[in-house]
């Protein structure tokens, strides 16, 4: 008979999810995996729809990144056209998405993971939460929190809305820059790097301290996998624009593309218990695994280009090797992407170009548009086909959670082998397995292109007495 226990502070993951891991008779590991429950379903709902009315209409896959999915839709749509947008435009759409990746990024570290590196895995579940993070460092947690504020006020105050921005259109960007605009998003961006700086060290020692004190998650949650990001012609990270470039566990360049050649490298395929699908890297007759992220954008990049991303990349690397591979170090390059934001946000605001014209005229003579960005989580793929009425008669997204999806099934498996097997300790599986999880930070309501509720269950079938762990949201 089955035993279900309800935990009931949130899960802190981005989306509706349940977790099995089957043991057999032995307690030996079978299977792990995780469980998308919602249907997707986005794709079939743009069909038909007019193709300007894909940056706004795709926003609303999700709350949390709907700036990636409202500069992919752009970028697709530009391409449909045969467009090049101004330099200004250019500028300003890269200036909102370093605003919404400074409050995406905040928002992992802070509010979903900062529980565990300030409270620590062990803290009872009531407490390990953002009020808890509040009580025990308030001065930490007020700035963090304020950072994540002023990412959303950069993109609200370019993107027109805060949650849903509407500003960037094909051809280019709705509105040209004032000298008020001009003097508060100075003001933000300057503020917000002065908090960057006070709060990385202060993450980075936390984020070590945790993993002195857990040293599986170094030793055993490491997944020799091949990595994808998108870089600039001289292999700097890029962001926004640029090609797709891959490598393998080793470090070797694989494969370097432009965004329209997706489909000859990336498979996706469906999952008999998930609605999520998964998507392979291939090459020749061979499908390889291959992680997307902050992590992967570090391996597969040669710098950043700005002075201290570079600085606190060139550490990562001296101390943890690159490719790295752990999965527990994905907080770590989340960090140094932080830095980069703020760093490069002054950069593009310093620009002369950022004044001047922001929109190119635009008409649909029918064709495909293909067009990406690097989400917070990693690649996202909107690829359209639009006829000559300017009409989408199909659409095709690959989000970075389906192409995380494989890793983070073997994570899972990871954590229940050195954690959970043998020991019959409920708290302890809910604490690995959303650790590990989390690293990932997926967002599930995207890679389903769905609405929900966002509970996480875990159903652990042991031989005689499988139950149930569920937390709600």
């Amino acid at each position: 008979m089955n035993k279900t226990i309800t935990i009931d502070p949130v899960t802190r993951i981005e989306g509706h999810a349940r977790v099995f891991i089957d043991l057999d008779d032995a307690g030996a590991l079978k299977a792990a995996g995780l469980v998308v429950n919602e249907l997707r379903g986005f794709e079939k709902i743009l069909t038909g729809m007019d193709a300007d009315r894909m940056p706004l209409v795709t926003a609303r896959i999700c709350g949390v990144c709907p700036t990636a999915h409202h500069l992919a839709a752009t970028n697709a749509l530009d391409n449909a056209a045969g467009v090049e947008p101004p330099p200004a435009a250019k500028l300003l759409r890269e200036l909102m998405y370093m605003g919404h990746l400074v409050h995406s990024h905040c928002l992992s570290l802070f509010v979903l993971q900062g529980p565990d590196l300030v409270l620590g895995l062990d803290a009872d579940p009531a407490i390990r939460n953002v009020v808890g993070v509040v009580q025990a460092v308030p001065d930490i947690a007020k700035k963090a929190l304020r950072c994540r504020s002023i990412g959303q006020k950069i993109n609200e105050l370019v993107g027109g809305r805060g949650t849903h921005p509407v500003t960037s259109v094909a051809g280019g960007i709705a509105f040209v820059l004032d000298a008020d605009r001009e003097r508060q998003l100075n003001a933000w961006i300057q503020e917000a790097h002065g908090l960057v700086l006070e709060l990385a060290p202060v993450v980075k020692q936390l984020l070590m301290k945790m993993l002195d004190a857990n040293p599986a998650m170094l030793e055993q949650w490491v997944i020799p996998a091949w990595s994808v990001g998108t870089v600039k012609g001289d292999g700097t990270i890029a962001l926004v624009n640029g090609e797709i470039r891959a490598i393998d566990e080793s470090g070797a360049r694989k494969a370097q593309f432009p965004t329209a050649d997706y489909d000859t490298h990336l498979s996706e395929s469906a999952v008999e218990f998930s609605y999520m699908k998964q998507v392979s890297f291939v090459e020749g007759e061979t499908r390889h695994d291959y992680r997307v992220g902050p992590l992967a954008r570090l391996n597969v990049s040669d710098r950043y280009g700005t002075p201290l991303a570079d600085q606190e990349r060139e550490e990562f690397v001296r101390t943890m090797g690159r490719p790295c591979h752990a999965n527990a170090l994905q907080p770590y390059a989340r960090l140094i992407e932080l830095l980069y934001c703020t760093e490069r946000a002054q950069e593009i605001m310093a620009s002369p170009e950022i004044h001047g014209e922001t929109r190119v005229p635009v008409k649909f003579s029918g064709g495909r548009g293909v067009g990406h960005v690097e989400a917070p989580r990693g690649t996202l793929i909107h690829d359209y086909e639009i006829d000559e009425n300017g009409i989408v008669r199909a659409a095709n997204l690959i989000v970075a959670t389906q192409q995380n999806y494989a890793l983070i099934n073997t994570m899972i498996a990871q954590a229940a082998t050195s954690h959970v097997i043998n020991r019959p300790d409920d708290q302890a599986l809910l604490n690995a397995v959303e650790f590990g999880i989390r690293c990932y930070d997926p967002c599930l309501s995207c890679a389903t292109h769905a609405l929900g509720a966002m509970p996480l269950e875990i159903v652990v079938n042991r031989a005689e007495r499988p139950h149930v762990i569920r937390r709600n949201c």
